[in-house]
Order: structure tokens, then C-alpha cells, then sequence
């Protein structure tokens, strides 16, 4: 085989490794302190709330828990939210909207993001170990090389943090996502589930210890929370 073939075929790999891999390394050590930021405002917010609510009624659970270095958790009153940074560097599909942004076209390496996920949970879904019960993705944190990001979600999520050619994620607007996120949820309302969904269970749902850990429990049926977009898109 002819050494200059051989000898670019390790070029091209270098070249890619030191473009991508390089890359996807550095947005992940990023990712992982913009993640510890995340978790040090959900910390300094739950402990200024829970120091309020004691004059105003101290029987409100208000916590933070670190689970680990990737994922957080914060509860308030009878919700539960997830914060969990993925493992994984990701880019947007060729028909995303940020892929079409001319500032994303000018730098390809700037659609390159980690990614923060943030779900809602029931907090006695998780206390009574519901399995069957549903939470929802509520946001997703898309943060570039450069510090810029892009917030998908519902309602105020969806639309306040959406200029990612512009916004550079700074301590403000982390206070403010996480803000937004807590807002949203305490708004999404448990609502009864309908009654032919729920008038029948079998022995072993009898048998269990609880018969509520046996059933599906979820703020709104699915249709519902498509509404919401719905909603969104007419505002």
C-alpha cells in the first residue's frame, strides 16, 4: 500500500479527531461547570425560600439534593424537579432552527451543546415509589463553546430564553431558568384522571401495600399537556 495513502488516512483522522473530539471534550468539561453552577443557584434559592416560608407556614418540604455530580434535585410543596446534565455532546438536526441561524452557519462547531434536562415529578410519586406514575420533561438547556444557549420548553421557558445567536449564559439568567422552571411547575396542575381510566384494578394491585403505587398518577392526560403548546403557539 503506498505510504502517502496511508499517511494521509492518518492525517484525516488526527484532523477529525482534534476538530471534533477536541471540541465535544472541551463542551463537556464546560458543561460540567456551568452544571455545578445550576446546582449552587438551586441550593442558595430553596435555602432563601425555605427560610421565608418558615414564618409563613413551616409544614411546606422545600429541599435540595445533590444525587450526583450530573443531577439535582429540588422539592417545593408537592413537587419534585430534576435537573440532570447528559453525558453526551450534541448538535441540532439540519432542519433546526438553530441550525439555520447565521451564526450557528458561520461556525458549524457552535451548534455543538451539552445538554441540561430538566423533569417534573410528583414529590409523593417518588416518595411512595409510584412506578407506574408519569413526570415530564419540562426544559432542555443547550449551552455551546462559547458560553451561548438555548432554552427548549414549555410556556416561558419556551420563549423567554430562545436568541442564541445573542444571550451568553451568565449567573443571571441561570437564577432566572431555574425561576422559570419552578414557576412553571407549581402553574401545571394535578388534575383528576378520567373515571373509566381508573375503575378497575386487578388483585395484584389490590395485594400491594399501597393501591395508589399501583396507579398511573400524572399532572395533566396527554392531550392536555399538548394544549399547552397549543396555548403557546397563539399567544
Amino acid at each position: 500500500m503506498d505510504n502517502q495513502f496511508v499517511n494521509t488516512g492518518k492525517d484525516l483522522i488526527l484532523n477529525a479527531l482534534q476538530e471534533r473530539a477536541v471540541l465535544k471534550q472541551h463542551i463537556f468539561r464546560q458543561g460540567k461547570d456551568v452544571f455545578a453552577h445550576f446546582k449552587e443557584a438551586l441550593k442558595a434559592l430553596m435555602e432563601e425560600l425555605e427560610d421565608k416560608m418558615d414564618a409563613i407556614d413551616n409544614s411546606v418540604e422545600l429541599y435540595y439534593k445533590e444525587k450526583s455530580e450530573s443531577e439535582a434535585e429540588i422539592k417545593f410543596g408537592g413537587d419534585v424537579l430534576v435537573f440532570s446534565l447528559h453525558s453526551n455532546v450534541f448538535n441540532f438536526d439540519e432542519t433546526h432552527q438553530i441550525s439555520n441561524l447565521p451564526y450557528v452557519r458561520e461556525d458549524y462547531n457552535r451548534g455543538y451543546c451539552s445538554v441540561i434536562h430538566v423533569y417534573n415529578f410528583l414529590g409523593d410519586s417518588l416518595k411512595y415509589n409510584r412506578m407506574h406514575d408519569i413526570g415530564y420533561l419540562i426544559a432542555r438547556i443547550f449551552v455551546n463553546k462559547d458560553l451561548h444557549f438555548y432554552v427548549e420548553g414549555k410556556r416561558q421557558l419556551g420563549f423567554l430564553y430562545n436568541d442564541f445567536s445573542n444571550m451568553v449564559l451568565n449567573e443571571v439568567y441561570i437564577q432566572a431558568i431555574c425561576e422559570s422552571a419552578i414557576l412553571y411547575a407549581l402553574d401545571f396542575d394535578l388534575l383528576v384522571p378520567p373515571y373509566d381510566k381508573v375503575q378497575q384494578i386487578t388483585v395484584q394491585q389490590r395485594l400491594a401495600e399501597h393501591i395508589q403505587a399501583t396507579q398511573t398518577t400524572a399532572k395533566r392526560m396527554g392531550f392536555q399537556f399538548q394544549a399547552d403548546s397549543a396555548t403557546n403557539k397563539s399567544k
